[in-house]
């Protein structure tokens, strides 16, 4: 089981995403989140082929989830799903991403 928390930023809004490897390249995905519209996102990949993390973004499974359900398109979160989906399966390890502003005077 991976596990990765995202702290969204602006909105304010935690999810902590679990992907668990099942059978046949099958990757579970779980959303626990108080975001309505991250939430509506687990109806389209709570099942999803571990091969997901190696298409493009427009044929991607996840992010036209968040193309139908999300209103805020720079959402760190789909990116963070793909991620979770990718250690699990064994495509990458697990290492920490990080967006810094850096603000100047």
């Amino acid at each position: 089981m991976t596990k990765v928390i995202v702290n969204s930023g602006a909105c304010g809004y935690t999810v902590t995403i679990t992907a668990e490897k099942g059978k046949d390249k099958k990757i579970a995905v779980f959303l626990d989140t108080d975001c309505e519209m991250v939430g509506k996102m687990l109806a389209d990949i709570a099942l999803v082929d571990q091969r997901v993390t190696l298409t493009n973004l427009r044929d991607n499974p996840v992010y036209q989830s968040a193309a139908k359900h999300l209103k805020h398109a720079a959402c760190p979160v789909p990116s963070a799903i793909l991620k979770a989906i990718e250690v699990e399966a064994g495509l990458n390890v697990s290492k920490d991403v990080r967006i810094e502003f850096i603000r100047e005077k």
